[in-house]
């Protein structure tokens, strides 16, 4: 999945798959890379528009959707 880099001291970059809702963040701190699965592509739009990626993150999808890491 192809990501884009972000400005966020939490995130480095995000990917979206709409036709199969799958949100794909990679975190700066560790690098890792993780698959949120379910994701609506109108979530993902409120995502990448919010004022704060990281506190969306935390607050809105973190624990809310089931996850995987892949890296």
């Amino acid at each position: 999945m192809q990501r884009r880099i972000v400005e966020s001291s939490a995130l480095n970059s995000l990917g979206y798959d709409s036709s199969a809702r799958i949100l794909e963040v990679e975190f700066r701190d560790s690098g890792g890379v993780w698959q949120y699965f379910g994701f609506p592509s109108t979530a993902y739009k409120r995502f990448i528009s919010s004022d704060s990626l990281g506190h969306y993150f935390v607050t809105k999808i973190k624990g809310k959707y089931p996850e995987l890491r892949v890296k």
